[in-house]
């Protein structure tokens, strides 16, 4: 299984941004989807968003759509998710996976879960 790797979350008051980095280290091959789910106690994981491995294509869940954009870097398997005008209900802890097809990826991805990155959004 592709290992992720999460990375950039805090403490934000509402209305403000952040950054979220995932990258899959050891996996060298440029075929992944990659995207991102968030997780609150007490609720299913939910998909965020996902690009696929060109970087041509992207998803979005529709609560964060025109605040969220996800986005490949130039290093092999690393994204971004850059986050603005946050809300409180977007508290939760923001996980990376992968898959080979977006489609794929946006039902849960095909990788293992790694620790995540918790997001706090303060009202």
């Amino acid at each position: 299984q592709v290992h992720h790797v999460e990375s950039g979350g805090g403490l934000v008051q509402a209305g403000g941004s952040l950054r979220l980095s995932c990258a899959a280290p050891g996996y060298t091959e440029s075929n992944l989807s990659m995207g991102w789910f968030r997780h609150t106690p007490g609720k299913e994981r939910e998909f965020v968003a996902g690009i696929d491995w060109r970087g041509e294509r992207t998803l979005y869940a529709d609560a964060v759509k025109g605040r969220f954009t996800i986005s490949r870097a130039d290093a092999l398997n690393t994204v971004y998710l850059q986050m603005n005008a946050l809300k409180p209900e977007d508290t939760a802890v923001y996980y990376c996976n992968s898959a080979g097809r977006l489609t794929t990826l946006a039902r849960g991805g095909t990788g293992s879960w790694g620790q995540g990155t918790q997001v706090v959004v303060s009202s």
